[in-house]
């Protein structure tokens, strides 16, 4: 069965239950998630006992913001629009990732999961198919300087992907521009004081390498079709990386019915679990799955 297929089976009210969104569930997942940020924010702040050893954790919640950003690009964490946006340029901001451009650029990868020339994630290029160009990839490089030369292309007007609509080039273009405005005056409060340096920027670079083998999960060593079920790979983890992740290891799931909002994507396993062509027993296996696999 693809997922066309078993999307068409749900009941009726099965399918209701599923996509009925809800601002309640949202903000109780943001708000324990920017609980748990405050306080790792706040022992670096005060530099409580081996507060460096607190980066650690900053940075991976700092990073698996991706999740979120991800999600409001589809408007389902939240039922108010507002909200999802308001969350989604937040978050994006936060690790450099500009959320209009972002939409887009999800949802061509959507549309074309996993197909090696269409797909904007892959761009052309294979995931990483040696030691040394996994390494790079982990160490979150090809991001940032990726994002670096988006925002400097839309800052300056110059957008030729095809799935970028012509009328939200000027939209794209301010929100580049207001960034990296932000981001100049960040890089500027170090010459007054090292904060910024140890809340934010040291953890995102710490971070940035649980967040790459997370996603690489998601589509690496999957096939080229055009099944949701088979491109795309639910990884069975502990409780604590669901919630980092907002509940985005029911990968396969989310692929195979977006509308739904992470926190019914349980459900929605309950209904996928039998029809499912690539899952992992965590992200560990996974990691020796395709370290097994490389050319050297």
């Amino acid at each position: 069965m693809d997922h066309r297929t078993l999307v068409a089976s749900l009941p009726p009210e099965t399918r209701a239950e599923l996509l009925a969104c809800s601002d309640a569930a949202g903000l109780k997942h943001l708000a324990l998630y920017g609980t748990l940020l405050g306080l790792t924010s706040l022992g670096i702040l005060l530099r409580v006992p081996l507060w460096p050893l607190l980066v650690v954790p900053q940075g991976v919640l700092l990073v698996f913001l991706f999740t979120l950003c991800h999600e409001c690009t589809h408007k389902t964490p939240f039922r108010s629009a507002w909200l999802n946006e308001v969350a989604g340029h937040v978050s994006g901001g936060l690790i450099a990732l500009p959320f209009i451009w972002f939409r887009y650029f999800h949802l061509a990868h959507h549309k074309w999961t996993n197909d090696p020339q269409r797909d904007p994630e892959l761009a052309g290029k294979p995931r990483p198919g040696n030691r040394r160009d996994l390494a790079l990839y982990l160490s979150g490089w090809p991001y940032w300087s990726g994002m670096a030369k988006v925002l400097s292309a839309n800052a300056r007007g110059r957008f030729d992907a095809p799935y970028l609509p012509e009328r939200q080039h000027p939209a794209m273009r301010h929100e580049a521009r207001v960034l990296l405005a932000l981001y100049a005056l960040a890089l500027a409060s170090l010459a007054i004081s090292p904060l910024v340096l140890w809340l934010w920027i040291v953890p995102l670079v710490i971070g940035q390498p649980f967040l790459r083998l997370y996603l690489l999960a998601e589509h690496g060593l999957c096939p080229p079709v055009a099944d949701m079920l088979e491109n795309s790979r639910t990884t069975f983890t502990t409780r604590l990386v669901r919630f980092l992740a907002w509940n985005m290891p029911y990968h396969a799931e989310h692929h195979a019915y977006p509308a739904v909002p992470f926190y019914r994507l349980p459900a929605l396993h309950c209904w996928t679990r039998t029809h499912l062509k690539n899952t992992s027993d965590g992200y560990a296996a996974f990691a020796a799955q395709y370290l097994a696999q490389l050319k050297d």
